[in-house]
């Protein structure tokens, strides 16, 4: 997840059709900053270092030595590197910040960007308590930024056929979803040394899988929902390899009971390979999102469902940053969408509520007391 601050008080050229937006980093522990990094890794435009319409100007990260490893494979300036996001801001003057810490920082950055009037994007999720969802959101608010959120899942061609299938009616009402998604666990992919540190820590990253990979499945179906919270959430979460993980959980099973819906959201790091699938049922039919391009569809009184490729996504809808600028600019509304503050506020609750109903043995009801 990755968050982005943009300051209010910048020129008007900054982040205008013919200037680059200039974006700073905050936090390299993340690992899917090399995501953001890599030339390759974004689509269609290309990573941040790679493509005309995003200047990175500045990077604030307190470990010298991750700073250094970095600068030396992306060729990334010494005079880059700032001690802090005041400095940067008064220095380079980005027009938004990409976050990359814990989750645990999330709630420390925005508030202090909010305060510099800069607006923020934070990569996946939100953050680690409803708590902090809501003084994230106050802050927002008050300072009149923008706060979004980066999930994988929202930029996949997939996604976008199986959410415009049930919009337009095509699968009728919505009854059920099933959300699975993860891997075979942080340590046998090999993730990076500073990442795996707080994926580890409960204090930092809120728990394991369950906010790993929960936070898609919630996302998802809360924006499927048009932003209805469930009435309860209820979840068990499992320690199947204590030995790689013996602070969090490595698998999560959590249940959303809505008025006329339930959603199923299997979050876990014990997968045989990379999991990223939502099975969407509606009344006369299903979208079954298979992976980031495919989708299964089957309607009533059909003998069998057909694959389909989703439509190729295009621009603010494509990436990221190119959402973001659009954001920024005036030229789109983040409404219920699934990187909006609002879709993400809710998510934190429901992931909050699995937390505590995995802890208690009991389903957790909603709202949570604020």
């Amino acid at each position: 997840m990755l968050v982005v601050l943009a300051v209010n008080a910048l020129p008007a050229i900054a982040g205008t059709p013919t200037a680059p937006m200039k974006v700073g980093i905050v936090g390299m522990v993340h690992g899917h900053i090399e995501g953001f990094l890599n030339k390759s890794a974004l689509t269609p435009a290309g990573g941040i270092l790679g493509r005309p319409d995003v200047e990175l100007v500045g990077i604030v990260e307190p470990d010298q030595k991750l700073f250094d490893s970095y600068a030396a494979r992306y060729h990334l300036a010494a005079s880059m590197h700032f001690r802090s996001i005041q400095e940067m801001v008064a220095q380079a003057h980005p027009r938004a910040v990409l976050v990359f810490t814990a989750p645990s920082e999330h709630r420390r950055v925005v508030e202090e960007c909010a305060a510099l009037g800069v607006h923020v994007m934070v990569e996946k999720p939100l953050t680690i308590t409803y708590e902090d969802a809501l003084a994230i959101q106050k802050a927002a608010q008050r300072s009149n930024i923008h706060v979004l959120v980066d999930l994988e899942t929202t930029w996949y061609p997939s996604t976008a056929e199986a959410f415009r299938m049930l919009k337009q009616g095509a699968l009728g009402p919505i009854f059920k979803t099933v959300m699975r998604d993860g891997h075979e666990g942080p340590v046998k992919i090999h993730v990076q040394p500073e990442f795996l540190a707080f994926l580890n820590d409960p204090k930092q990253n809120g728990a394991g899988a369950l906010y790993d990979f929960g936070c898609y499945g919630a996302n998802l179906m809360t924006s499927l929902m048009d932003g209805e919270a469930p009435l309860s959430v209820y979840a068990v979460t499992k320690q199947l390899q204590p030995e790689y993980y013996p602070h969090v959980d490595d698998e999560a099973e959590i249940v959303l009971n809505y008025k006329n819906a339930v959603s199923i959201i299997q979050a876990s790091w014990n997968w045989p390979f990379g999991v990223k699938q939502m099975d969407v049922y509606g009344r006369t039919g299903y979208a079954k999102v298979l992976g980031p391009q495919q989708v299964e569809v089957r309607k009533a009184k059909e003998a069998a469902g057909q694959i389909v490729d989703g439509a190729a996504l295009t621009a603010p809808y494509d990436d990221p940053l190119h959402y973001m600028a659009a954001v920024l600019n005036g030229e789109i509304q983040e409404g219920d969408s699934l990187s909006s503050l609002k879709t993400n506020v809710i998510a934190s609750e429901i992931l909050d509520a699995a937390r505590q109903s995995a802890q208690t043995g009991k389903a957790i009801k909603l709202p949570l007391e604020k």
